[in-house]
């Protein structure tokens, strides 16, 4: 083979990594173990390649840039601790890596197409992180299009074949309204998320399926934006029914609809957790902050956060650990659930 036929390809081939990863080497750019390197150059060796330098002089003007757009208020973004804390995670990783973050707040899913197109055609990002999938979400197929280097945040089911990190919210879920029928409770609400989500559609199949199997009486769902309004106008709206019809339970989706909802306990002159026992999910500090301090699903936000930048230079490199769950929610109670009255 002539050294003008040979490709970068060629390269990642015979090294068994990707075409980034050979750049990366070449461009001397962090995020490659030495062992790594040393293969690339070594498989450019035998084959006798070398960059073209027209290419390397431009590349080498490309910044380190991870990219990850989020569909939400700004408003509510602000208040929401679980991507405050899911952003400080994957920071966290980039900072290793010297690398930086480039954040953007769309208003759709077809404009954050259009960006995650414009980043990687415009050589703006290495790679994306995505989030908020939905069912048939046209990310997955415009990025397998672009070859974007992308770590999906979601179920596999909802995610195609790119490489995902996901919680299992089904799993949490039922465990959740396992622990209030423990209690004793038989009508257990819960208030949700945006219903075009799929992780809000898991969590709403669960726990329909949770009720059924534990033949509770209730089982009212509510979906919502996220937002504290939307949590205490759903809150208001379930415990206005009246003793029996009223949920003596209710779990919701984030810890601010949670925070709203005890709240509107209080402003409707019942107790918690005597008249009704709340359920956080996410278990910021929000939850340790209010009388009574929340029950929450607890998990690490801030490391499914590095996890995911990890798996992404995973992804960039071709040493990942390709997709995979990160431990499941688990329980925390605390003053704001117990026994039915």
């Amino acid at each position: 083979m002539t050294t003008s036929r040979v490709t970068i390809k060629d390269v990642a081939a015979r090294a068994g990594v990707s075409k980034g990863a050979v750049s990366l080497a070449f461009n001397h750019k962090p995020g490659l173990s030495e062992a790594t390197r040393d293969r690339i150059f070594e498989a450019a060796r035998e084959l006798g390649w070398a960059p073209n330098l027209t290419a390397r002089s431009l590349s080498s003007s490309r910044v380190d840039v991870v990219g990850l757009a989020i569909c939400r208020p700004a408003q509510l973004l602000g208040l929401e601790p679980f991507y405050m804390e899911f952003i400080s995670g994957v920071e966290s990783v980039l900072t290793e890596h010297s690398c930086s973050l480039l954040l953007r707040l769309v208003r759709s899913v077809e404009e954050e197409v259009g960006l995650q197109d414009a980043w990687w055609r415009g050589k703006q990002v290495s790679g994306s992180i995505l989030v908020d999938f939905r069912a048939d979400d046209p990310r997955v197929p415009t990025t397998e299009r672009l070859g974007l280097p992308v770590v999906a945040v979601g179920h596999p089911s909802l995610t195609g074949s790119l490489t995902s990190v996901w919680t299992d919210d089904a799993t949490a879920v039922t465990e959740a309204v396992r622990y209030l029928a423990a209690l004793g409770h038989r009508r257990v609400a819960r208030v949700g998320g945006a219903a075009a989500l799929g992780h809000t559609s898991i969590r709403t199949a669960a726990f329909d399926e949770a009720v059924r199997v534990l033949q509770l009486a209730g089982g009212q769902q509510v979906a919502t934006d996220f937002s504290g309004e939307a949590g205490a106008r759903a809150t208001r709206s379930l415990l206005s029914a009246a003793p029996p019809d009223r949920p003596t339970a209710i779990v919701y989706d984030n810890d601010i609809m949670a925070v709203a909802g005890l709240s509107v306990t209080a402003e409707m002159g019942l107790s918690v957790p005597g008249d009704v026992s709340l359920l956080a999910w996410d278990d910021s500090q929000l939850c340790r902050l209010t009388h009574p301090t929340l029950s929450a699903m607890s998990h690490d936000v801030q490391g499914f956060g590095a996890d995911v930048a990890r798996t992404l230079f995973g992804v960039i490199t071709g040493e990942g650990p390709g997709s995979h769950p990160v431990p499941t929610p688990v329980l925390t109670p605390r003053g704001s659930t117990a026994p039915p009255r």
